[in-house]
């Protein structure tokens, strides 16, 4: 099949062992981001597979309905970069591992070192002693506080374990399921929702992101946080209501370690949570390691060559396949 790979920035996947998956067919890497439905239409005129960095490009009717050649989309995880109903009008299978062999272990620990970070001031501290300066202030001991993990899955679960091992307390608040499993497993849940957001010194984000849960954490959740209170979310940007965020940042009460936003690749450089200091950013580089790139290529060459062999796994619009 001829493959194309889309938005491999630096490169990466041809030097990761799971690149020899497609030994067979004929693929080409594009790194660079085209943003453009037309642009990349016309680069990608050839694809019959294209192979996706997660949500970094939205694959759209426009897009579909230029690439006659397309049979096949494959990519891991959830997908709500990808018009679904328009792949399924095009004669497009999209194919996507939704659950994987393990938790991503390159997010639980990019939440832990945003953590560190933020309450150690190292980027300031950083800069401090680059510009030819020395200490620049006082940062805060984690040992003792209170983690409040909002998703009960298993990133989540690792980084209660990282947590753990340094002393922090852990506590726990999700859907009416994931709450009834963390009982189960004996964890503390918070007694409600306000008091989760109250009591907690640091909120960490670990949901998945799709129409339930877009917006579930609102502007009174950021408000019901105590004053230098910490929100991380290496999840998606999406899951806080929109504007939310921006606003209780500016109000100066809470600090937020965010490694995702609204727009990305985020170029505007005036944007509140790249300037204000409360705010520690990272461009998404959560899942961003090696190590992680070839657990997650592994599954999405595997899907690639089980279409080819006329035997698809992981489906999600199967009429398709009729």
């Amino acid at each position: 099949m001829k493959v194309h790979i889309l938005d491999d920035w630096f490169d990466t996947l041809r030097g990761l062992p799971c690149f020899a998956k497609l030994a067979d067919h004929d693929v080409t890497v594009w790194t660079d981001h085209e943003p453009d439905p037309v642009k990349l239409a016309e680069r990608v005129q050839d694809a019959e597979a294209l192979v996706l960095f997660r949500e970094r490009t939205s694959i759209g009717a426009e897009l579909l309905g230029r690439l006659p050649n397309l049979k096949l989309i494959s990519q891991r995880s959830v997908y709500p970069h990808v018009d679904v109903p328009a792949c399924t009008a095009n004669g497009v299978m999209l194919c996507s591992n939704m659950h994987g062999g393990t938790p991503s272990y390159a997010a639980a620990e990019m939440t832990l070192a945003l953590i560190l970070a933020s309450y150690r001031q190292l980027p300031q501290q950083v800069a401090s002693i680059r510009a030819g300066d020395w200490q620049m202030g006082v940062g805060r001991t984690l040992r003792g506080r209170t983690l409040g993990l909002y998703g009960y899955g298993r990133i989540a679960n690792a980084v209660a374990d990282y947590a753990r091992a340094i002393g922090i307390q852990v506590q726990w608040w999700a859907s009416d399921e994931g709450r009834a499993r963390a009982v189960a497993d004996g964890q503390t849940v918070a007694a409600s929702r306000e008091a989760f957001f109250a009591t907690s010194d640091i909120v960490s984000l670990h949901v998945r992101l799709k129409p339930t849960t877009r917006g579930i954490i609102t502007a009174g959740d950021l408000a019901a946080m105590a004053p230098r209170s910490l929100l991380v979310n290496t999840s998606r940007s999406g899951l806080i209501a929109t504007g939310a965020l921006e606003a209780e940042i500016a109000r100066g009460r809470i600090h937020a370690a965010v490694d995702v936003f609204d727009e990305e690749p985020l170029r505007d450089t005036a944007h509140p949570l790249l300037t204000h200091p409360n705010v520690l950013p990272t461009p998404h580089i959560g899942y961003v390691t090696e190590d992680e790139f070839d657990l997650q290529f592994s599954d999405i060459f595997d899907q690639v060559n089980a279409y080819a062999e006329g035997a698809p796994i992981h489906v999600i619009n199967p009429e398709v396949a009729g």
